[in-house]
C-alpha cells in the first residue's frame, strides 16, 4: 500500500477515460497471455464436463441395440445363459458406472427469480445536493471539495442516485442504529419483493448466503434475516464480509456448491453494501473516491436445484470462474481500509488499481475462454499462442471475440473509466455496455448488487430471449475478478416483470455528459 503517497490516488482512471500513465489504465490484452491460465481453463472444461463425453458412447450403444431383431435378442440370451460369470461382471460394471455417473454429475442450478431494491425518492442525492451536504459538514477543505466536484463531474453518475437517511441529516450523524436501519431497509425490501414474485415460503428456504463487505454487526446480517422471516432452525447460513464488489458472484458460487450437497433445496442469496458507517470524513484524496461513487442498493436472488422449478425459472447457471490475485502484495493492498493521518477510517484506492484490475480480468477471461468460446475462436487463439510461445514468432496473441460466446454482458458498474477501458479491451459495442453505463448513471456503484440492476435493465428493455447467454463479471478487493455464465430458460416479457426500471425504462438510454452543469 502506498501510504507514503496519500496525494497520488487513482484519480484519472476512475474519473475519466484518460490514460496518462500506463499504470492508470488497463493493460493491452494483446501484449501477453499466460499459458498456465489457458491450461487452467481446459482443466476446468475436462473436470466439470467429463460426464458429457459419455453421451456419445451411450448414444452409439443405444443406436446399435435398436438394430437388433427378436431373433438376435434370443440368440444373445442363449449365449449369456452359458456365460453366467460374464453376465454378473457386465451387470455389476453397468450398475457401478451408472451409480458413479448419477452421483458425480453436477446438479443443475436454476435462478428462479431475483429482485433489486429501489429506495424512496426522499433519499435521492442529486450531485449539487451532494456537494451542498459535503460543504455543510465543515470537515472538507476547499481543495478537497474541488476534488470531489471534479470526480462527480466525470463519474458517470446521474441526479437520481440514493444515499442513506443519516447522510441527509445536517450535519450527518452516522451511527450503528442508522446502519442497522439501512441494512434492514434494503435487504428486507429486496427479499419481500422476491417472496411476492416467487410465492416461495420462507420456511422452504434451506440455504442463506449474505454478503456485505464493510458492515458486519453482531448478530450478523444473515441472523437478522433469519430472525425477521423466521426461517427454519436447520438453515445453512453464511455471512460474507470484506470481499469487495465481487462478493455477489462469490455468494452465487458458494450457493451453487451448497446446492450440489443439499438436494431438493432453495438457496437465498442477498448482496448489498452499507454506506452509513463507511462515509469518509477526511481529506485524503485516495479515500474520497468511494464517497463520490458508492450508493444504496441491494439484490435478493433465489436459486434452486429442484427439477420441478425449471419450467418457471428464468436462468440456469452454466459456469462460475473465480480468480484471486491476493498472493501478490500489490494486488492485496490496492483497495485497503485504514486510518488516515488524522485517524479517520476510509477505504484507500491505490494508483495501481487499474493495472491490477486489468491483470485479474485477463487471467479470468483466459481461464473462462475454453469453457464458452466456439471452437473456431479457440483454434485461432491456440494457433497464435503456439506460434508465439513455441516457434518464437513475432505475432500478437489472438484475442477471441467474446461476442460470439455471449449475447449479453453485465460488467460491474464500478466507475466510468473502468467501463470505458473494458469496452475497448473486450471490443464491445455501446449496445453491450448500455446496461452497465445506465446502471451507474441511475443507481451509482451499488457494489456487489450492481450486476443484478444491470440484468434487470436488460429484462426491462425486453432483450432477453430463450437460449440467450449472459456473462456477469465483477471485481473486488483482495484482489479478485469473478465471472458467472447464465443461460436464459425462457423469453422474458417486460410487461409481466416488476423491477426498479419498469416505471422509467422509456427514459433510457441517456447521453451521459462528461461535465456536469454545476
Amino acid at each position: 500500500m502506498a501510504e507514503g503517497k496519500p496525494n497520488t490516488p487513482l484519480i484519472a482512471p476512475l474519473a475519466t477515460a484518460s490514460s496518462a500513465s500506463p499504470s492508470r489504465s488497463l493493460p493491452d490484452f494483446k501484449q501477453s497471455v499466460r499459458l498456465k491460465y489457458v491450461k487452467l481453463g481446459y482443466h476446468y472444461l475436462i473436470t466439470h464436463a467429463m460426464y458429457l463425453f459419455c453421451i456419445p458412447l451411450v448414444a452409439s450403444v443405444a443406436a446399435q441395440l435398436s438394430t437388433f431383431s427378436l431373433q438376435d435378442i434370443h440368440l444373445l440370451w442363449e449365449h449369456l445363459q452359458y456365460n453366467l460369470i460374464s453376465v454378473i461382471i457386465c451387470s455389476t460394471l453397468i450398475v457401478f458406472l451408472s451409480t458413479l455417473y448419477f452421483m458425480t454429475r453436477p446438479r443443475p442450478v436454476y435462478l428462479v427469480d431475483y429482485s433489486c431494491y429501489k429506495p424512496n425518492d426522499s433519499v435521492k442525492c442529486p450531485r449539487p445536493y451532494f456537494m451542498e451536504k459535503s460543504e455543510m459538514t465543515g470537515v472538507f477543505s476547499e481543495q478537497t471539495l474541488g476534488f470531489q466536484r471534479k470526480i462527480l463531474e466525470r463519474s458517470g453518475l446521474g441526479e437520481d442516485t440514493y444515499l442513506p437517511e443519516s447522510l441527509h441529516n445536517s450535519p450527518p450523524n452516522p451511527s450503528m442504529a442508522f446502519a442497522r436501519k439501512e441494512a434492514e431497509e434494503v435487504m428486507f425490501g429486496a427479499i419481500d419483493e422476491l417472496i411476492a414474485k416467487t410465492g416461495v415460503k420462507p420456511k422452504d428456504i434451506g440455504i442463506l448466503v449474505v454478503n456485505c463487505s464493510l458492515f458486519n454487526p453482531t448478530p450478523s446480517l444473515s441472523a437478522m434475516i433469519v430472525n425477521h422471516y423466521k426461517l427454519r432452525g436447520n438453515i445453512v447460513s453464511y455471512n460474507l464480509g470484506g470481499m469487495g464488489c465481487s462478493a455477489g458472484v462469490i455468494s452465487i458460487d458458494l450457493a451453487k456448491q451448497l446446492l450440489q450437497v443439499h438436494s431438493n433445496s432453495y438457496a437465498l442469496v442477498v448482496s448489498t453494501e452499507n454506506i452509513t458507517l463507511n462515509w469518509y470524513f477526511g481529506n485524503e484524496r485516495s479515500m474520497l473516491l468511494p464517497n463520490c461513487l458508492f450508493r444504496m442498493g441491494a439484490a435478493a436472488i433465489l436459486l434452486s436445484n429442484k427439477g420441478s422449478v425449471k419450467r418457471r425459472s428464468k436462468y440456469q447457471l452454466v459456469h462460475s470462474v473465480r480468480t484471486h490475485k491476493g498472493s501478490d502484495d500489490k494486488c492485496f493492498s490496492c483497495v485497503y481500509q485504514q486510518e488516515d493521518p488524522s485517524g479517520k477510517i476510509g477505504v484507500s484506492l491505490s494508483k495501481e488499481l487499474m493495472a491490477v484490475a486489468g491483470d485479474a480480468l485477463k487471467t479470468n477471461i483466459t481461464t473462462l475462454g475454453p469453457l464458452v468460446l466456439p471452437m473456431s475462436e479457440q483454434f485461432l487463439f491456440m494457433a497464435t499462442l503456439i506460434g508465439k510461445k513455441l516457434f518464437k514468432m513475432k505475432i500478437k496473441p489472438y484475442i477471441p471475440d467474446f461476442k460470439l460466446a455471449f449475447e449479453h454482458f453485465c460488467i460491474h458498474a464500478g466507475g466510468r473509466a473502468v467501463l470505458d477501458e473494458l469496452e475497448k479491451n473486450l471490443q464491445l459495442s455501446e449496445w453491450h455496455m448500455e446496461p452497465s453505463r445506465m446502471t451507474l448513471y441511475r443507481f451509482g456503484n451499488t457494489s456487489s448488487s450492481s450486476l443484478w440492476y444491470e440484468l434487470a435493465y436488460l429484462e426491462a428493455k425486453g432483450r432477453i430471449s430463450k437460449g440467450d447467454r449472459l456473462w456477469q463479471i465483477a471485481f473486488g478487493s483482495g484482489f479478485k475478478c469473478n465471472s458467472l455464465v447464465w443461460k436464459s430458460l425462457r423469453t422474458i416479457n417486460p410487461a409481466k416483470e416488476k423491477n426498479p426500471w419498469m416505471d422509467e425504462i422509456h427514459k433510457f438510454p441517456v447521453n451521459v455528459p462528461l461535465v456536469s452543469p454545476f
